[in-house]
């Protein structure tokens, strides 16, 4: 039996604390004009993003999600909200807040929805120990950033995070913020749509040529909007790990190393879901919609069901057996509503 589970989907908690009245510092992201048909998300005095209540409201999500055919949703914060910029401890205010909002969300509604966290990036041990938190009430997983206030993931500061991540085994959800080239990507919401993806296959090739996935074999990473550009670098960073003996950093080349890499299906035409497939196999794709933001593909698993030559059991895989598969959630406790986390 199909269950389509949408595993990029982003959540903003209404109540989040208005830190940048706390502390001082309009980089706080903050919800401002709140009505029941949505708000503004403000950050530095300009609106970040106009957003429906559906952005906060899981009562009206669970109404799209029916509308549009979607049995579960994996909840992950607004990438804004990440602020790894501000000092590590008002960073983990946030991140808590908003780790126990998901929480209770998927604690209310066990059947329609799975959690993803989010922990400051800028103090590792920090980090890993709200990774551990975030188990610990519930959470499958955590949405960390493409980068760290300009370091790559490959920054040996960042081993232990990953490496905790592996023990605990808690899957991540790679996100673009930040991203590289802002300066040359503010007309046509260029950032949007030529930096996010490029922004992503930087992350990705720092992690494979650097060895964090040598180190991290076990470690499960998902990427998001199909991994960017990454897929179709790929076959150029192998070649640069071949003509370039002097600067490799592992026993294999880059390739060797996504064994354990996952890609959202938010790529919007079949052709380019198909190469997803041809590259990285079936079981590595995750039906993702980017619910509930402009760029979001409606219905949830379009592409998917355009896509011609998949036999049902390959459709079901990646609308989504996939995610729960990532996730490590077993299929019995999303249908009987029980805990969603394996014990």
């Amino acid at each position: 039996m199909e269950m389509r589970i949408d595993f990029h989907t982003h959540i903003y908690p209404e109540n989040l604390p208005n830190l940048a009245k706390k502390y001082g510092n309009d980089r706080w992201p903050v919800l401002e004009n709140k009505c029941s048909c949505g708000a503004d998300i403000m950050v530095s005095g300009n609106v970040f993003r106009k957003v429906d209540a559906n952005v906060w409201d899981a009562e009206k999500r669970i109404q799209d999600m029916e509308k549009e055919n979607v049995d579960m949703q994996v909840l992950s914060p607004v990438p804004v909200t990440f602020s790894y910029w501000a000092p590590a401890e008002q960073a983990l205010e946030l991140a808590q807040y908003q780790n126990d909002f998901i929480a209770k969300i998927v604690n209310e509604y066990p059947n329609k929805f799975i959690g993803l966290g989010t922990v400051p990036m800028q103090n590792t041990e920090v980090a890993v120990a709200e990774l551990i938190r975030c188990k610990d009430i519930g959470l499958s997983g955590i949405e960390i950033g493409t980068n760290v206030n300009g370091e790559n993931l490959d920054n040996e500061l960042f081993l232990p995070f990953f490496q905790a991540a592996e023990q605990y085994e808690m899957p991540l959800f790679i996100h673009p913020w930040e991203t590289m080239a802002k300066d040359r990507t503010p007309r046509h919401n260029f950032m949007y749509t030529v930096g996010m993806p490029s922004e992503t296959a930087l992350a990705a090739a720092s992690l494979v040529w650097s060895g964090v996935m040598e180190k991290c074999p076990n470690l499960k990473i998902c990427f998001a909007h199909g991994g960017g550009s990454f897929p179709y670098i790929l076959p150029r960073l192998d070649q640069g790990w071949e003509v370039w003996p002097h600067i490799r950093q592992t026993e294999h080349p880059p390739s060797y190393y996504t064994k354990n890499f996952y890609f959202d299906s938010l790529v919007y035409e079949p052709q380019n879901l198909r190469y997803l497939i041809e590259r990285f196999g079936i079981d590595k794709i995750i039906m993702g919609s980017d619910y509930p933001f402009l760029l979001r593909e409606i219905d949830p698993g379009k592409v998917v069901d355009e896509l011609e030559q998949l036999t049902q059991a390959e459709r079901d895989a990646i609308l989504g057996g996939n995610a729960m598969s990532f996730l490590n959630v077993e299929r019995s406790a999303v249908v009987h509503g029980e805990s969603a986390k394996d014990s």
